[in-house]
């Protein structure tokens, strides 16, 4: 059974989603504040939070940072319907996927059941396939890590499966549709910004452990590639 952290100001709402969730199978924790999310996150190892932006005390933004300062795990945000900067600062910030509010309770567990495949390395495929090397950049897939010239980089789960893509093509272009669907289990949505905002994240991490600026770029209408240098 998935552990989720439910973290809402809204204890109505909570209440009700909570009891859905539970109903298709997770086991859920709630927290009313942003700063009382934190703590939660802290105290145990859930496989996903789902953090509403809007909060007392610490906003879900404020809560998410704390959270990245200890934990990678699997973040989903819920944000106001419109407010795209929330979103992208979410995705630069480390959050795995957004969902606007209200959202359908559905379309919520559709979601947090793409992210957390993502993250169950044990049902990834062929053992031959499970570590990928294009020069310096290394990923090995069981433990979920890659390193750039022997250097550790930390990614989140919806970037380490963007990277993958990206490395099991090196040399290839792969289209944003491609890369979405892939990588967030969903349809691309004119001016869904997710995937641009995750490879973003991804060349800074890679550029700090030493990488290119080039290592990945952009083809202007086509997608992304990861280059062979």
């Amino acid at each position: 059974m998935s552990k989720l952290l439910l973290v809402d100001d809204d204890k109505e709402l909570s209440k009700l989603l909570g009891e859905y969730l539970i109903n298709e199978g997770f086991e859920v924790t709630l927290a009313h504040d942003g700063e009382e999310g934190v703590i939660q996150a802290s105290k145990r190892d859930y496989d996903a939070i789902v953090l509403d932006v809007m909060m007392p005390k610490l906003n879900g933004l404020e809560a998410l940072r704390k959270i990245r300062e200890q934990k990678q795990t699997a973040i989903l945000m819920l944000t106001a319907k419109g407010e795209t900067i929330d979103r992208i600062v979410g995705l630069e910030m480390g959050a795995d996927d957004y969902l606007p509010k209200p959202c359908n309770p559905r379309e919520l567990v559709a979601r947090l059941r793409a992210i957390l495949r993502r993250g169950n390395t044990e049902e990834e495929a062929e053992p031959a396939q499970d570590e990928i090397q294009v020069n310096q950049l290394y990923l090995h897939n069981k433990s979920h890590s890659v390193f750039f010239d022997e250097k550790p980089v930390t990614l989140t789960g919806a970037e380490f499966t963007v990277l993958e893509l990206l490395m099991r093509s090196a040399g290839e272009v792969i289209s944003k549709e491609l890369l979405t669907e892939k990588a967030l289990n969903r349809k691309l949505t004119p001016y869904d910004r997710s995937i641009d905002v995750h490879v973003s994240n991804i060349r800074k991490k890679l550029t700090n452990a030493g990488a290119n600026k080039e290592l990945i770029i952009n083809i202007r209408g086509a997608g992304y590639m990861l280059t062979i240098q």
